[in-house]
């Protein structure tokens, strides 16, 4: 991996660890729909002016089908889900949840397609991850917390499959129109929904400062990041995020909100984090290797 991909995936990890404790401080006074239909609105309103200036939405024609598609599995399903569940879970729980990514998209790039070749420690990492996930959702199954379990795993198969839409179909479509069509999409799902609720009240200055924060930095500024990573280093590798992601979210619920560090969380991120690790890993394909072969060779 590059310089550049080593730095952009530092700060997608970063900028998208953030978003569990600012959520956690939202969902406190206003719903889960209203915290995603701001954090679509603001974000799709900072975006706005840069994508018109970039030529606006033609560069989308004949892709719908594939924003769609991302939209619904990176955007519209996951925020709410997460949002949801950390209204019963701490924000670093949540985090460390969606930290399997990596391991989902082991048996996602399956699904769709790639055939490259799989080695041995990958499906290990595929074990010990969710070996992880099951030390740290035992206890909250055992808490009546089922539901919000469900919905963080869920929110972390959403974030498996979707950058494989990016790079198969989307990968060279410009980041800003493609970032400010999502979430426009998004926020037409989730405005009638809010309207349904009662509309969105006034809540206290902490949560309007998160809400603010989830909109531009994790939002806005996060997507343009993480499309710039795709394009980078490909879909697979951009979900390596996931292993910065949940060490910030877990500090910052630490530090900021209180929560608790107990043996049980640590030893369900060394087994979560380290089978991403581990199911992370891409054998080079057969091509590659007889390019490297011939590279070997002396002339």
């Amino acid at each position: 991996m590059s310089r550049r991909g080593w730095a952009l995936l530092l700060a997608v990890g970063v900028v998208w660890g953030t978003p569990y404790f600012l959520i956690k401080i939202a969902v406190a006074e206003v719903s889960p729909a209203a915290v995603v239909l701001a954090r679509t609105v603001v974000g799709a309103l900072v975006l706005l002016p840069f994508a018109l200036r970039r030529g606006g939405f033609g560069v989308l024609r004949g892709r719908w089908g594939a924003v769609v598609g991302f939209a619904g599995l990176e955007i519209v399903g996951p925020w709410f889900f997460i949002s949801s569940a950390e209204r019963d879970v701490d924000s670093g729980t949540a985090g460390l949840l969606i930290a399997a990514v990596p391991v989902i998209a082991v048996v996602a790039g399956r699904l769709v397609g790639d055939r490259l070749p799989v080695a041995g420690v990958r499906w290990l990492g595929l074990l010990v991850g969710l070996g992880g996930v099951m030390v740290l959702t035992g206890p909250l199954a055992a808490q009546g917390q089922t539901w919000a379990v469900a919905q963080l795993l869920l929110a972390a198969v959403g974030y498996a499959i979707a950058p494989l839409i990016v790079e198969r179909h989307l990968r060279d479509v410009p980041v800003v129109p493609l970032t400010v069509a999502c979430l426009a999409l998004a926020s037409l799902v989730y405005a009638p929904v809010v309207a349904l609720e009662g509309g969105l009240a006034i809540p206290s200055a902490n949560a309007l400062a998160a809400l603010a924060g989830l909109g531009v930095l994790c939002t806005a500024i996060g997507f343009v990041l993480f499309f710039s990573l795709i394009a980078e280093v490909g879909g697979p590798r951009s979900t390596l995020v996931a292993y910065i992601n949940p060490l910030v979210a877990v500090l910052l619920g630490a530090i900021v909100l209180d929560e608790a560090l107990t043996w049980l969380v640590a030893g369900a991120a060394v087994l979560i984090l380290g089978g991403s690790a581990l199911a992370g890993r891409r054998a080079n394909p057969p091509e590659a290797l007889a390019e490297i072969g011939r590279e070997d060779r002396p002339d």
